[in-house]
């Protein structure tokens, strides 16, 4: 088994991971997600840009793994690559989400944002890891 990384790829699918997070937490539920975690407009520049910057290498971390993952798997169509994602977000993201939400007594809409976030950024990014090797 070749364990080749298209590395334009992996930047492409942080970059849709990316993307799709300043959709979902910037424009779609944004008024929605300030007002379950008490975050206002109007915050430090710097601290912003860090976390966007962070964000970004996050992305980048969880589309290798993924690639990884879709390399060792076979997987190589967007079907399939998106399936694997949604078990991979099942799988290693949902329990920890679910755990730290339930322990920081946040509420259950707060989880239903952030971690339908992750289904849907992991399942587009892997449709097109696995897709575009």
């Amino acid at each position: 088994m070749q364990m080749h990384v298209n590395y334009v790829a992996l930047i492409v699918a942080a970059a849709i991971q990316w993307v799709v997070g300043a959709l979902w937490y910037g424009v779609v539920f944004k008024k929605s997600w300030m007002k379950l975690t008490g975050v206002t407009q109007g915050g430090s520049r710097g601290r912003a840009a860090f976390a966007m910057i962070c964000s970004f290498v996050a992305s980048l971390i969880l589309s290798f793994v993924l690639v990884n993952i879709f390399i060792m798997a076979g997987t190589s169509t967007f079907m399939s690559g998106a399936a694997l994602a949604i078990v991979c977000w099942l799988g290693f993201m949902a329990p920890p989400l679910i755990t730290q939400h339930i322990y920081e007594s946040r509420p259950a809409n707060l989880f239903a944002i952030n971690a339908g976030y992750w289904v849907v950024a992991m399942a587009i990014s892997g449709g097109v890891l696995a897709a575009w090797r």
